[in-house]
């Protein structure tokens, strides 16, 4: 299994970069794994994204639909990629905690 570290915390990650346990998720390692992704302060809407995203999966096992994002957030597409240079997928969903996602959300 690979790790990455982040601030001194050590992650077990998938190939990807991905949390291998997204149980272990938590506000301060969402923060955490935005440092890592060049992303050096949450706001407002970041958290928005988060905690959509994280609901969906524990609520359903998986990541929602980009639609639906925009749709709760008031957020359109293009700000989402701002927000996350490494896109809803690879980005948001790594910051959230979730693993790799099979498909597009």
């Amino acid at each position: 299994m690979a790790t990455i570290e982040i601030e001194g915390s050590v992650f077990e990650v998938d190939g990807d970069g991905f949390l291998s346990d997204p149980s272990i998720w938590n506000e301060e390692v969402a923060r955490l794994f935005a440092l890592y992704d060049d992303i050096p302060e949450m706001n407002e809407k970041h958290w928005a994204i988060v905690k959509i995203i994280r609901r969906n999966f524990d609520e359903k096992g998986n990541a929602p639909m980009i639609r639906m994002i925009c749709q709760e957030t008031g957020i359109k597409l293009r700000e989402i990629y701002e927000l996350f240079p490494l896109g809803p997928a690879r980005g948001a969903c790594r910051v959230a905690g979730l693993p790799k996602p099979d498909g597009c959300v």
